[in-house]
């Protein structure tokens, strides 16, 4: 896998939620020696308890500078020499132990731009998360949607789009998705796991509000330059 695939992690203060995806990253077939460049902009002891983590975990971790989203993807992405490039999230869990095989396989065999997968939860909001799961899926038939927890691009299509535009503060990884042909992405049967820690603090009725707007605004860049207090 590391001549394959390069993951991008953005990160800013995830402490021990970023440690258990690190987890089920070593845990990952075939990961030995595959890139994970954590792109960081923390104020607390994040990149401290990783570089002690890894200590034992023995990951190829290298940490560059972050920002939000978009620019830390970007910066990201610049280093990464390989075919395929992973954006996840610091808080996205992939239980299955063949997820990333299955995903680059399906990549590969397909010619695929840019792959996503199933992203649920084991809280009270799983049934919010499985209805947008179903409503991704059937608008994806017309454009795909793609959240940033979970997007394996074909490194140069990726680039030709021109990566993700460094303006954006709110669904830049919808509003990149959106440009990819709908016949060269698909979405993983396999499903990683997340907390509902967003849903918890901006509430319901705003993330299902903006979803909303960022689908009906998708040619509307401005849009995307706001980031709706939703990083507070």
């Amino acid at each position: 896998m590391k001549d394959l695939l390069t993951i991008v992690i953005p990160c800013k203060n995830e402490n021990s939620i970023l440690i258990e995806t690190l987890n089920c990253l070593k845990d990952q077939e075939d990961i030995e020696g595959t890139k994970i460049i954590i792109a960081d902009c923390s104020t607390d002891n994040t990149i401290n308890l990783v570089r002690f983590y890894n200590q034992f975990a023995n990951l190829n971790i290298e940490f560059i500078d972050g920002g939000y989203p978009a620019i830390a993807r970007n910066n990201g992405a610049k280093l990464a020499t390989t075919p395929y490039i992973l954006f996840l999230d610091a808080d996205i869990w992939l239980f299955h132990k063949d997820h990333l095989n299955s995903c680059i396989n399906k990549a590969m065999t397909n010619n695929l731009s840019l792959v996503t997968c199933n992203i649920g939860t084991d809280d009270k909001y799983s049934i919010v998360y499985e209805c947008f799961f179903t409503i991704q899926k059937i608008l994806s038939i017309f454009s795909p949607i793609s959240i940033g927890g979970f997007m394996l691009f074909n490194a140069h299509d990726f680039h030709n789009l021109g990566g993700f535009d460094k303006k954006d503060k709110f669904a830049e990884d919808y509003h990149l998705s959106s440009k990819v042909n709908r016949k060269r992405f698909a979405i993983s049967n396999k499903k990683a796991f997340t907390t509902s820690r967003r849903i918890k603090k901006k509430g319901l009725w705003f993330m299902i509000k903006m979803a909303v707007l960022s689908i009906i605004n998708k040619n509307n860049k401005p849009f995307f330059h706001s980031d709706y207090d939703y990083w507070k």
